[in-house]
Formats: structure tokens, sequence, C-alpha cells
């Protein structure tokens, strides 16, 4: 095994489905969270926000864990070029929901991966399309809790995906982490899953 193919590998995010999506395509890697400042610029495009998110975090643990190769992601929801965060309360989950309702709307994420002396970054867009929904099936769907730690108030992978009529795009990238084109710039730092790419 050559030195490049026995560097460690970082994920830079709590998130636990960028950890899930990455041991699913056969990843090994550590966790570590970056604890550097967030703030964004006022007026910035979602595509830019997210890129300039992930860069930060994976620039931030990679300065500690200098050799490591580390990956930093952000993801954002955008209605009518409005960034949707996470919903600070039940209130705001609903707003948002609602606001999505029966709509198409953007998501965005950004992926760096960088080693200090080489640093690749992209952003992945996939358009998302709602049901109509009620205020009963939106209140019920917050109940749940799933809305509450997750970009727009709702996550495709869990109870959220019935919500879903259909997506233009990269399915994983709505779930936080782009795996198809993060595989291929990953491999360009050695590091590989299960597959050879």
């Amino acid at each position: 095994m050559t030195e490049m193919e026995n560097r460690r590998f970082i994920l830079a995010s709590a998130s636990p489905r960028r950890a899930e999506i990455l041991k699913n395509a056969g990843f090994d890697f550590d966790v570590i969270v970056s604890d550097a400042d967030e703030s964004l610029p006022d007026k910035i495009p979602a595509d830019e926000a997210v890129l300039l998110l992930s860069k930060i975090k994976a620039e931030s643990v990679c300065k500690n864990n200098k050799g490591s190769v580390v990956l930093g992601c952000d993801t954002v929801v955008s209605l009518d070029g409005n960034i949707l965060g996470k919903p600070k309360d039940e209130a705001e989950a609903f707003e948002m929901l609602r606001t999505l309702s029966g709509k198409v709307h953007k998501v965005f994420t950004g992926v760096t991966i960088t080693d200090t002396e080489k640093t690749v970054s992209f952003v992945s867009e996939t358009k998302v399309a709602f049901y109509p929904l009620s205020d009963e099936t939106i209140h019920s769907y917050i109940a749940t809790g799933e809305p509450m730690d997750k970009a727009g108030a709702y996550g495709i992978q869990g109870f959220g995906g019935v919500l879903v009529r259909n997506i233009d795009g990269d399915y994983f990238s709505v779930m936080g982490l782009a795996i198809n084109e993060s595989a291929r710039v990953l491999s360009e730092f050695g590091i590989k899953g299960k597959v050879e790419l």
C-alpha cells in the first residue's frame, strides 16, 4: 500500500446521514466536526453559500490534522432565491413546509475535499417537487420530530420522503452528500471505497 493510499480520511461533519452515505459506499473515515465560524455574508446566493461553508469546514479541520484528507460539506434548500436553513422551532418548520407545499425548490450541496496542498470543491444542484400539503399533513410530519435538524425542515430519506413528488438530480445530494462525484474526487487523493473508480 502506498503512502498516499494509507492516509487518514476525515469527514468534517456531525451529520449521521453523511456518515451513513460514506459508510454505505465503502469508505473508512473518522469524524471531526469543525468549530469554525460559519456566518455568511448577507444576500449570498445559495450555491456560493454551500461552497463557502464546505471550504470553511474542511480547511478548519485540515489545519489541525496535517497529512489527512478532509471532506467538508454543506446543504441548503432554496426557494425563489431564498435560503431555507434549519428551523429554529416547530412554528418555523410549519411555515417552511407550507411555503414548499406544491412547489419546486432547489437543494444545493457544496463539497470541499482538501489535504492542504490540494483543494477540490464543487456544488451539486437538485430540483425537488413537493406534493400539495394540507395543514394536517404538515402537523403530523412535524410531530415525528424529523424536520427540526434539517435544512428546509424535511428529510427525503425518512418520513419526509412521502412529501416529495419527484426529483431532478442527485438523491444523495438532497440527503447531504453527492457521493457519486465525491467518490471520484476522493480517488484523486488516494482515498478509495470498495469500488475502484
